[in-house]
């Protein structure tokens, strides 16, 4: 049977990347996202491609995806839980409470959702099993400055991971969590825009194209459930991210 793997976040940047190459390599791929516009274009042209338009803040919604994805696709085999954003900067009282909370709501309370939904599937379905792939960040580990709700979130993704895996083991489900720095993502061009407009004499920020993102997710995903990337760290060669200042 044809393996499957639902990406949440997947109109763009990372998940869309990740979903063009899944495509790509004849998966099965369900594709999750508020704009059904946007996903329509990830999929034109792929008899596999499955669009799954919601709000992963949305419990319902994330488990009707959920369910029509396998109704569709037959099962469930990877999860990769990608959706999430990054609020203008700011030190912690400068930053709106608003902020904080759609950050929170988006990248650790939709991740979540999006992993209870998935792992609920995995641990009932036949055969049992499965895998999920958390998108952290190098954030976690390295903050940006002025990025508290964003460092925060992700770092907590790290602990959902733990859980995960461990909780998983009786049912066959693995989890991973890929840690990346500075893929070209929309995102990533936005944020040196920034950064060149507040210092033009800046050097040019380090960044590696996102389509190798993808394959690193890709390596994850393909392994036997015996095996697991645990944490992986894929990044630009020459980014800060090692060092002393």
């Amino acid at each position: 049977m044809t393996q499957s793997i639902l990406i949440t976040g997947a109109s763009s940047g990372i998940g869309r990347a990740v979903a063009e190459l899944f495509l790509a390599e004849g998966w099965q791929v369900g594709l999750l996202a508020r704009r059904a516009d946007r996903l329509e274009e990830v999929a034109m042209g792929h008899a596999r491609a499955h669009v799954l338009a919601a709000d992963v803040t949305d419990p319902s919604a994330v488990d009707h995806a959920v369910n029509q994805f396998v109704m569709q696709a037959g099962r469930l085999d990877v999860l990769f839980n990608n959706a999430g954003i990054f609020t203008p900067a700011g030190t912690i009282d400068e930053i709106p409470l608003e902020h904080w909370f759609n950050s929170v709501n988006v990248n650790l309370n939709g991740m979540f959702l999006a992993a209870r939904a998935a792992f609920r599937q995995m641990r009932h379905q036949t055969p049992g099993g499965g895998r999920i792939i958390n998108n952290g960040s190098i954030a976690a580990h390295v903050p940006r400055p002025h990025s508290a709700p964003y460092a925060a979130t992700k770092a907590a993704i790290t602990g959902l991971t733990r859980s995960l895996s461990l909780d998983g083991r009786p049912f066959d489900i693995a989890c991973g969590q890929i840690d990346i720095g500075n893929a070209r993502t929309p995102m990533i061009e936005d944020l040196v825009h920034r950064q060149q407009q507040d210092n033009p004499e800046a050097a040019p920020m380090e960044s590696f194209a996102v389509e190798d993102a993808a394959k690193s997710v890709l390596h994850m995903a393909q392994l036997p459930l015996e095996a697991n990337v645990q944490f992986m760290t894929v990044m630009a060669t020459k980014m800060p991210y090692i060092g002393r200042g």
